[in-house]
């Protein structure tokens, strides 16, 4: 009886089926969708520099790029059907027979069979992808009757849509092949470091055989790698069997020792720290994360990142950036605890072409840590390490954990923007004395200043008549202040936000959103308040792009999967102001980088060298904070504004004494070394 229920259930294979639905039960696949949804698998999304060719960073949960058929080697192809399917090309998507065969066997306490098609394999792996919750995933990969039907109903229709070439390069693309490969493409990569369409017979079979069980055939460890090559070895027969291969192509491939060891690219901006890429890295992430038209939430937009196989071309230049590191690296060592950061920017279009620091964009290792105790005392004194030489904070653009630093005279120029937005000109002169009594209250004022600000200038020799020119040009503390007073402290602030500095602290957005407090903030135009060089950087290239503010970008452009082009991260510009207070404010701005005016005359500047250095127009200005605490150069031309700051990241109170010796010349070669066998272009005049 047994026997003749077998033979009729493989020959008779509706007897089979009959059992299989009654098992299933009906309902369920009446409710079933009318078609397949067969939605893209998760794809690889790749970041390029500006040149669109240096890769500088993959972003994966599932480490693939599907590739079509005709870029898939034959013996890749004949494998993975001598493998899961020998008769792929002859049924219409459901193998009754051994599903029979399978059924019987099953249910008479056999050794499992699965008798799943190729394509019903492909249903089985669409089905999970298409998912829109866990439990549609286990419904999508259960061993059940159900599902089994489920599978073979949709395969059958898949057949009906879809040639056999689109569905083994369909399944090529979506199958896993353990260590991190999904689909041919990747595993092709991961194992043997070379394109699908080179892949050798052994290499084929190997890979075929792992689609099964991608674990217990793993052939890089020490339990799979017999049973790898027990099953390559099947699979190399399998093929001698159908006639894909001859017998003396068999017997030289199951020769071939297998490789025990896998290689794939590292996700994320860790992994690009050698190429000291991590610091834009992480800040075009961070810019993805903080894009509402990639989801409403940060989970969805990194989702979309790691799987929506975009080809992202960012605006990071490599050449400057292995520049300006290199001039950083001269002067300053990555264990030093105060860092030497740089950010430059394109004007006109916010495009971020550097990101750099002596520091290596890498997470401490824990178990080993290089990075030293804090520098700041009370942190050591808990055991916390600082930034030095690992860190992966924002230290030079900055976040909500990092508001940044304060840059000292550099804030002047937002002073001079809104004077001539107010009507004054670039000749309002001002006699400026050695210390001046402000009219900002200040009850921790010495008594001699009777509750007044009472600032001075750094050097005693700074006395006299100033005017825009003369006081930016040797940056007198004592012609600023009563600039501010007359023009209004929060119309100072009104032009440092247009100029898009963040006031990421508490304390200082507290002071620029309440217009009267900002109206009594005296120290504004000295920079107290914290900024980053990415802050300092965009603002200056405002002025060269004639009054242009532009949000920076660290991107050029983004295509999809399919080809499209996106439309985030093009260059979003506003005026800041008018072009004609940007020019004139520009004028009086290069008097402190050593070049000169067009409408007036400069006398006197704090970075001398800049101009002789890069050898074109420039302007700029630099910034020392009270007891020297961080010092910072800002130049730029037409092409490039280049911004660098000397501080502790760790430690605000920190006791040394920041040198424009190491951060001025780090800014103005970097600047030069861009600028070099570029046309001189001069600024247009005001």
């Amino acid at each position: 009886m047994l026997a003749a229920l077998v033979v009729s259930a493989a020959s008779l294979p509706a007897v089979a089926m009959a059992g299989l639905a009654a098992k299933a039960g009906s309902q369920e696949l009446e409710e079933l969708p009318a078609e397949l949804i067969q939605q893209s698998s998760p794809q690889v999304s790749r970041v390029y520099a500006s040149d669109g060719r240096t890769q500088i960073a993959v972003m994966y949960d599932e480490f693939r790029s599907d590739v079509p058929l005709d870029k898939v080697s034959q013996n890749m192809q004949d494998a993975i059907v001598a493998a899961e399917d020998h008769k792929f090309y002859e049924h219409n998507g459901v193998d009754l027979k051994g599903v029979a065969r399978a059924f019987v066997n099953n249910n008479q306490g056999g050794s499992q069979q699965g008798a799943s098609t190729l394509t019903m394999q492909y249903v089985r792996m669409a089905q999970a992808y298409s998912a829109s919750d866990p439990q549609e995933v286990v419904n999508a990969t259960r061993d059940t009757a159900e599902r089994k039907l489920t599978e073979m109903k949709y395969a059958i229709q898949v057949e009906k849509q879809l040639t056999k070439q689109q569905i083994l390069e369909r399944y090529l693309n979506m199958a896993p092949f353990g260590n991190g490969a999904y689909g041919i493409n990747a595993a092709a990569q991961v194992y043997f470091g070379k394109k699908p369409a080179d892949l050798t017979v052994a290499e084929s079979a190997l890979l075929a055989g792992m689609v099964k069980a991608p674990t217990a055939f793993d052939p890089t460890t020490e339990t799979g790698y017999p049973q790898a090559l027990d099953r390559r070895n099947y699979i190399i027969g399998n093929m001698l069997q159908l006639g894909q291969i001859t017998a003396d192509e068999a017997a030289a491939a199951e020769k071939v020792e297998l490789g025990r060891t896998t290689k794939r690219p590292s996700s994320g901006c860790v992994s690009v720290a050698k190429n000291n890429w991590g610091f834009f890295c992480d800040y075009f992430y961070r810019w993805w994360l903080g894009q509402s038209a990639f989801g409403e939430t940060s989970y969805d937009r990194e989702r979309l990142l790691k799987s929506g196989g975009y080809r992202i071309v960012t605006t990071l230049d490599v050449d400057a950036q292995a520049d300006a590191r290199a001039e950083i690296s001269a002067r300053q060592k990555d264990t030093n605890p105060n860092a030497l950061m740089l950010a430059a920017v394109e004007p006109g279009t916010g495009a971020v072409r550097v990101l750099a620091a002596n520091r290596k964009y890498k997470i401490d290792d824990a178990d080993n840590p290089q990075n030293k105790l804090s520098s700041n005392p009370a942190q050591a004194a808990d055991g916390i390490r600082g930034t030095y030489p690992n860190t992966t904070n924002p230290i030079i653009t900055g976040s909500a954990g990092i508001p940044g630093y304060q840059a000292g005279s550099v804030f002047k120029m937002f002073t001079m923007v809104a004077a001539l937005e107010a009507g004054m000109g670039l000749d309002t002169t001002i006699n400026s004395p050695a210390r001046y009594r402000s009219q900002y209250r200040d009850s921790s004022a010495p008594a001699q200043c009777g509750g007044y600000w009472c600032p001075s200038n750094a050097s005693a020799g700074e006395t006299g008549d100033f005017n825009m020119w003369t006081g930016f040009g040797r940056s007198v503390n004592t012609y600023f202040v009563p600039l501010q007073e007359r023009v209004g402290a929060e119309n100072v602030v009104d032009v440092a936000k247009r100029f898009g500095i963040s006031f990421r602290s508490s304390d200082d957005a507290d002071r620029a959103n309440d217009k009267d407090a900002a109206h009594d903030w005296g120290a504004f135009t000295l920079g107290v308040s914290l900024s980053t060089p990415l802050d300092i950087a965009n603002a200056y290239a405002t002025l060269a792009a004639d009054g242009k503010y532009c949000e920076p970008t660290p991107i050029a452009s983004i295509t999809t999967a399919d080809g499209a082009k996106l439309d985030a991260g093009q260059p979003d510009c506003e005026q800041a102001t008018t072009a004609t207070v940007a020019r004139q404010a520009l004028d009086a701005a290069r008097c402190p980088v050593g070049d000169q005016a067009q409408l007036g005359r400069c006398a006197g500047s704090t970075a001398p060298q800049v101009r002789d250095v890069v050898g074109h127009p420039v302007f700029g200005k630099t910034g020392t904070t009270d007891n020297d605490k961080t010092a910072a150069l800002v130049a730029g031309t037409r092409s490039l504004v280049v911004a660098g700051y000397l501080a502790n990241p760790d430690w605000a109170n920190h006791t040394d004494r920041m040198s424009h010796g190491i951060v001025n010349p780090a800014v103005y070669e970097t600047l030069a070394d861009y600028m070099r066998d570029k046309p001189v272009e001069q600024f247009p005049a005001p």
